[in-house]
């Protein structure tokens, strides 16, 4: 029988975003998946409100931090990785894939000494690798459409599936950024779809629908019978067609255009410039077609 982490979700309603704290038992080890950076695009400030949480967290616990995990470069939130790594020390994470993110947003960011290698993380998974939480096995699986980067943790008896699919009355996430797809997502959907019946899956943003209060533990089974996308739209192609109308509707995420620049870095806000300050780009006209609010 796989291993049961503990798992404490951290919700963040500014994003809808959740942020995880996954620990071993055994040996209070423990990894941080998926951490929001504070940001408030109307004024420019940035805050570590969310972060700090997860550090005091750490402390009255009395866990070790071992892994700072992104599941994908994120287009809704700023990652805090970096600013948990400098706090902690512990290493970041995130699936190799991520150079192809890098060469797409680098050449829209107009960035070409941008790096886009990767080197922005300590370790860059590959599909099928294997790695520790304390004396529990993690394995990476990959799980691209949302983004072409996207990864899946498969943590003991639990799966932090991100963006792929949602509590089961919110369906499944979008396929319609640069580099994501709705074949692929939906592929990526059945592999998550084919772990054992039991197996907790933790998503990585809850909207709420019909005004309910936020929810981010599911199981497999629960998704199989419920999800009002797998159940509505039970073949490839039904999917990807109602994936892909429903896409064309929707607004680019408000803080896309800036919050990738970071996240595609690590987490690493921009060098201060001259006067003190840092920058963020906005690349006007990089997204034509997008639908407006």
């Amino acid at each position: 029988m796989a291993t049961k982490p503990e798992v404490t979700a951290f919700y963040d309603p500014r994003t809808f975003s959740i942020q995880y704290v996954v620990v071993d038992p055994e040996t209070r080890h423990c990894a941080i998946i998926d951490p929001v950076l504070d940001f408030d695009e109307k004024s420019g400030s940035i805050a570590t409100i969310r972060a700090d949480e997860l550090l005091s967290f750490l402390v009255e616990q009395g866990l070790t931090l071992q892994w700072i995990l992104d599941t994908h470069p994120h287009a809704d939130h700023l990652s805090a990785a970096s600013y948990l790594k400098q706090k902690t020390g512990a290493p970041i994470a995130i699936g190799e894939k991520v150079r192809g993110v890098q060469e797409l947003w680098r050449a829209i960011y107009n960035l070409p000494d941008f790096p886009a290698d990767g080197s922005q993380w300590d370790r860059l998974f590959s599909d099928g690798e294997t790695f520790k939480i304390g004396s529990i096995e993690a394995r990476v699986m990959f799980s691209p459409g949302h983004t072409l980067a996207s990864i899946t943790y498969l943590v003991g008896d639990t799966a932090f599936i991100h963006d792929t699919l949602f509590m089961p009355d919110s369906g499944s996430a979008r396929a319609d950024f640069p580099g994501a797809d709705s074949g692929q997502l939906w592929h990526s959907i059945q592999a998550i779809l084919a772990l054992p019946e039991e197996t907790r899956l933790f998503v990585g943003h809850d909207y709420q629908p019909n005004g309910r209060q936020p929810l981010w533990e599911t199981t497999v089974a629960e998704q199989r019978s419920k999800n009002t996308h797998i159940v509505n739209y039970p073949t490839k192609e039904q999917y990807v067609a109602a994936r892909n109308a429903r896409d064309a509707t929707l607004p680019i995420p408000r803080l896309m255009l800036l919050a990738l620049q970071v996240n595609m870095n690590g987490g690493r806000l921009p060098e201060p410039e001259t006067n003190g300050m840092r920058y963020l780009r906005v690349p006007l006209g990089a997204l034509p077609d997008a639908n407006w609010d």
